[in-house]
């Protein structure tokens, strides 16, 4: 069974960094497309970032230049470095991966960007 544990949200000020950890079981993780989503209140979920097995990745326009999206597949790992944020990034952030038996989805780790 497919498992995604996400990590390392907070509270951060305007301005501030968060790396968010999802460490991933269950699957063949190095060949697999890993996703973060997120999802404010009130608000549909929506993608922030993507990296392929191979390391290519796509950033929705408001994160880019801000976040970054990367892997370490000897850890079955997939991380987001979070700069200079904005309260508009305030959220529940999700890491997601679809291997052939279907799409799965971690419990989410809350991210609360105020002053």
């Amino acid at each position: 069974q497919v498992q995604l544990v996400e990590s390392g949200g907070g509270l951060v000020q305007p301005g501030g960094s968060l790396r968010l950890s999802c460490a991933a079981s269950g699957t063949i993780f190095s060949i697999y497309i890993m996703d973060w989503y997120r999802q404010a209140p009130g608000k549909q979920r929506e993608l922030v970032a993507q990296v392929t097995g191979g390391g290519s990745t796509n950033y929705a326009d408001s994160v880019k230049g801000r976040f970054t999206i990367s892997r370490d597949n000897a850890k079955n790992t997939v991380y987001l470095q979070m700069n200079n944020l904005e309260p508009e990034d305030t959220a529940v952030y999700y890491c997601t991966t679809t291997d052939p038996r279907g799409r799965y989805w971690g419990q989410g780790t809350q991210v609360t960007v105020s002053s």
